[in-house]
């Protein structure tokens, strides 16, 4: 896969395929954290004012998406970040991301918050989000402090899309 055969597109959340996937993106997150530090959100939570969602496409395979939630101000929050197992290792990760990054900036967002697992299982994650500019910090938001949570923010000062 190369960047220019991946077609990023805002989804509506009503294909099916999107459906599956963000429903296996809730079954791991409850398998592999305790259920009261599950913070993913369900296709509803997803379908609330100030949340919109994109999805990564090959062709019409469906590699992956993420979401951005308005937290007010100048600020929002990455959600729902999930590539298929297909999509791996290939990059997709990473071109959602700065997409979403690029989505911010055009909203006019300085900073995105993040919240993903401390478990072993989320360090890809982790790693990803700091080669993209993301340092950690406490909770943000409604959170509260947690073992199993990693709270991470990027301030939006300067172009990063090239990463």
């Amino acid at each position: 896969m190369t960047t220019t055969d991946l077609r990023l597109e805002r989804d509506d959340l009503t294909r099916e395929r999107v459906r599956d996937l963000l429903a296996e993106h809730l079954t791991e997150m409850y398998a592999t954290s305790p259920a009261e530090s599950v913070h993913a959100l369900d296709l509803e939570a997803l379908r609330a004012p100030g949340i919109t969602v994109w999805t990564a496409w090959e062709g019409d395979g469906l590699l992956g998406c993420g979401a951005l939630k308005a937290l007010g101000g100048d600020a929002v929050e990455l959600k729902s970040m999930r590539t298929t197992a297909a999509a791996r290792g290939r990059g997709v990760g990473a071109a959602i991301l700065r997409h979403l990054l690029a989505e911010a900036r055009t909203a006019g967002a300085t900073r995105v918050y993040l919240e993903t697992g401390a478990e072993d299982h989320f360090a890809p994650a982790r790693r990803l989000y700091a080669r993209h500019g993301f340092v950690e910090r406490g909770p943000f938001g409604d959170y509260v402090e947690d073992p199993n949570s990693v709270f991470m923010e990027l301030a939006l000062v300067e172009d990063q899309s090239s990463r």
